[in-house]
């Protein structure tokens, strides 16, 4: 079945086709309509859960941290100060191994007060233990929310589903709402090995000594790890029954290019056209789209990055004091890397607090790019009117 809908509506259905059975709510916009159309789902039956309305985020992920602890699938949506107040509790599901799925609906950081969409809510959270996604279209989201609880589930670890505001949350596209009979072949109910249950009583979360602390973490770190080797089967199995992919990080016209752009979210669909231009041009320019930034693919990376003379890292965020997070990240993965062939990177800052970015803007960044031998500095900012 395919509907038109925005991208709010399309983790909507996601989550009801994963036949999730708690679903924590508070709403935040840009992220509001995510738990409203869920309520309506619950309320005329077209999803048998327990709908929770919390009084704030920090309950909403409390909420689920009960649920996902007593063997239930269980999801909840937010959006930046709504995010920043789950921050404590992010730790908690992450440390103790709970396969929540939430979607972030990326919105700037206040102040100043804004509802528009940049990337500095979710990745202020990236140190929390949390596999972080990131999606270009509604399908993407649609069929990542799936790909999501099936990952949680197999590796015990929490999931966010992170989509720009209003370019996705509230823009229509049409998705193919994959059949119930094949997402539950893909995702059958949640087994938990380890829950709540009164009649086999375990202790959680209790406290930890210095001689168990280091071990617990290594094992998140290993689950970590193991995602990287585990998402791409996830996905291959998805696409032999729905023809869809899209990998921890995408390959767009990167043959033989001298110059590549990295991009996630919505800013890549701008910036595929921009290469497509540029190749009729005969510009060996190309791109690369990052989907999974937690586990960082620092392998995946380095691969789709070899051979390349420039890469110019658009980053709709900035980690104040230092630069963009996308961009640093990358400077890391690449630093081991011979200097013979090591490309020069440059980070651009971009598109903060929801500000347009064109195909011009991208055209601007390339001609910046081609005609510097080096960056001026590491955090190279776009469109700021002084």
């Amino acid at each position: 079945m395919k509907k038109v809908m925005i991208g709010n509506h399309a983790v909507s259905w996601g989550v009801q086709r994963a036949r999730v059975e708690v679903i924590s709510a508070y709403p935040i916009t840009p992220q509001t309509q995510i738990v409203e159309e869920l309520s309506d789902m619950c309320a005329d039956g077209r999803l048998p859960a327990r709908y929770i309305k919390v009084e704030s985020e920090h309950s909403a992920m409390a909420a689920c941290i009960g649920a996902s602890a007593a063997g239930v699938r269980t999801f909840t949506a937010t959006s930046a100060q709504g995010l920043a107040l789950m921050h404590e509790l992010l730790h908690w599901a992450a440390g103790g191994r709970l396969p929540i799925v939430m979607a972030d609906v990326n919105r700037a950081m206040a102040p100043g007060w804004n509802i528009w969409t940049d990337q500095n809510d979710s990745l202020s959270q990236r140190d929390t233990g949390w596999i972080q996604l990131y999606c270009e279209t509604n399908q993407e989201v649609f069929d990542t929310t799936i790909q999501a609880f099936r990952l949680a589930e197999t590796i015990n670890l929490p999931v966010m589903v992170i989509l720009d505001a209003f370019f996705l949350s509230h823009t229509s596209e049409p998705v193919d709402l994959t059949d119930q009979e094949i997402v539950d072949e893909f995702l059958p109910r949640r087994e938990a090995q380890y829950k709540l249950d009164p009649a086999d009583p375990h202790a959680f979360g209790a406290l930890v000594r210095p001689d168990a602390y280091m071990e617990m973490r290594w094992q998140q770190q290993e689950a970590m790890r193991e995602t990287l080797t585990l998402m791409p089967e996830i996905e291959e199995e998805w696409a032999k029954l729905t023809g869809r992919r899209y990998g921890a990080i995408e390959k767009y016209r990167t043959e033989d290019a001298e110059l590549l752009l990295v991009t996630s979210g919505t800013i890549t669909s701008t910036a595929r056209h921009v290469v497509d231009e540029r190749r009729k041009r005969g510009e060996a320019v190309g791109l690369v789209k990052v989907k999974m930034f937690r586990p960082f693919p620092t392998g995946a990376l380095r691969e789709a990055l070899a051979g390349a003379d420039r890469v110019a890292v658009l980053d709709r965020n900035i980690s104040p004091g230092h630069g963009g997070i996308f961009a640093e990240e990358i400077r890391s993965a690449l630093y081991d890397v011979p200097l013979e062939d090591r490309p020069r990177l440059f980070g651009y800052v971009l598109g903060l607090g929801g500000r347009d970015v064109t195909p011009a803007v991208i055209d601007s960044i390339v001609e910046r790019t081609w005609s510097a031998d080096q960056p001026e500095r590491q955090d190279l900012w776009v469109g700021v009117e002084l």
